[in-house]
């Protein structure tokens, strides 16, 4: 590597995440993919006096948000089907829609879409639950984004194949194609309790424990979902699912907005991770993931967005925000899930919970230079006493300035650096035109 590859960004705040203060006076050097140094700014400059300088006054240098799960390809029915329940709006308008228009040209231009607007909101890594997840991964790579890409799973016909055998061999064939690709990987996606038979969960959680692959599943979604488990089988989803021997470490619940005491003890025994979407939950409707009660319990929360078509937004600086009243709120104690701890759970919970917490989810030398920058300068952020309360209090996605996934520049002064967004935005309405229901 020449010195000329390297760069010294000089903000007025690094949030590491590696401790708990804020750095002031300090850069971060990157070069490539990685970073390289985090020094006093003078010492910065004496050690490498051949690199390109950024200097961001007012803005805090932090990683890269991780949001854990979402449907990308679902930004083009965005505000499709608002304000309605979660089945009416799945099984009357989502799926029927999805039926009718999903396929390869879907997928790739809604994942496009996505992706700008998490690049523009300061995501640097997303998890995916979608059909064809090859596509997704392709054009995650083809605009150097870091994605987690989870092959659809269930007992029956979607756009993605006829069943389970089928959606098997397509999610093996995109690892092998994807496996030595850095910023993808690819994972089994089980879509539910209610919608996965026994056989083919068992398969996930063979296949997964031979390939190293990892696992998500929406689980406890729903107060219809888990009584009608307890109905049918007596027993509540997350249980079948331990009989099974199917949670661990490399699994993520995602929702889980209806929770007791088995559940917590099931979780915290198998190292399950739960992913906490409450933007999404608020919507539908769905009730609430106590993560307060859950962080207690030492079981890791991430946080995501879930798909446009049901929050309308890909912003985890919105979810941070919504993640830490909800919380107290549920809780009914106004010290539950601080700032700093809503920070972490958009951050590095998130790079725990896809396991890449050796490359994401801090700034730490070595790690991938998976980086944001937030400005502080906007009005709505003054007067400033802690960067930090105001990151997840008071500041809005419109204030990430600059972005970097695995060093590459993608967003510099609130622009997209890569895309055309007018091309971007002209293609969505396009599909809308299509897509409309006659009215």
């Amino acid at each position: 590597m020449s010195l000329a590859e390297e760069t010294i960004i000089t903000p007025k705040w690094v949030m590491t995440l590696e401790s708990e203060e804020l750095l002031t006076d300090h850069s971060v050097i990157i070069g490539e993919d990685k970073i390289l140094a985090i020094l006093p700014n003078k010492k910065a400059l004496e050690a490498y006096p051949n690199a390109k300088q950024i200097y961001l006054p007012m803005q805090m240098l932090m990683p890269g948000f991780v949001n854990c799960h979402g449907h990308a390809a679902m930004n083009l029915f965005k505000g499709l089907a608002d304000d309605l329940p979660l089945m009416t709006w799945l099984e009357e308008h989502i799926w029927p829609a999805e039926g009718q228009w999903v396929n390869e040209q879907f997928v790739s231009d809604g994942t496009k879409l996505a992706i700008s607007e998490m690049l523009l909101s300061g995501t640097t890594c997303f998890s995916d639950m979608y059909f064809f997840p090859e596509v997704v991964a392709d054009v995650a790579a083809s605009m150097n984004m870091r994605a987690t890409c989870y092959g659809p799973i269930l007992d029956f016909p979607t756009p993605y194949g006829s069943g389970p055998d089928e959606y098997f061999d397509k999610i093996l064939a995109a690892n092998d194609k994807f496996k030595h690709q850095p910023l993808i990987d690819i994972g089994f996606g089980p879509h539910a309790p209610y919608t996965v038979s026994d056989e083919p969960l068992k398969k996930v959680r063979l296949l997964s424990d031979q390939l190293n692959m990892p696992i998500q599943i929406h689980l406890h979604e729903t107060e219809f979902e888990v009584s009608d488990a307890l109905e049918n089988s007596g027993k509540r989803p997350s249980q079948r699912l331990d009989d099974l021997n199917f949670w661990g470490s490399d699994v993520q619940a995602v929702h889980v907005t209806q929770l007791d005491q088995l559940d917590i003890d099931i979780f915290k025994k198998t190292g399950t991770h739960v992913i906490h979407c409450p933007e999404s939950n608020l919507k539908l409707a769905s009730g609430f993931c106590p993560a307060h009660e859950l962080q207690t319990a030492d079981i890791n929360v991430a946080l995501g967005t879930d798909g446009a078509a049901s929050n309308n937004d890909l912003d985890m600086l919105s979810e941070m925000h919504s993640a830490a009243l909800l919380a107290k709120a549920v809780s009914k104690d106004a010290s539950a899930l601080p700032a700093l701890e809503a920070v972490k759970m958009a951050t590095i919970n998130g790079a725990v919970a896809l396991g890449k917490e050796d490359q994401i989810g801090s700034i730490k030398v070595g790690k991938q230079a998976d980086l944001i920058s937030i400005d502080f300068s906007d009005i709505s952020c003054a007067p400033m006493y802690d960067p930090i309360s105001q990151l997840v209090y008071s500041a809005s996605r419109h204030q990430v300035d600059h972005v970097w996934v695995a060093g590459h520049l993608q967003v510099k002064n609130k622009s997209l650096c890569h895309v055309n967004q007018e091309q971007l935005i002209e293609m969505a309405q396009a599909w809308a035109d299509k897509i409309r229901p006659n009215k």
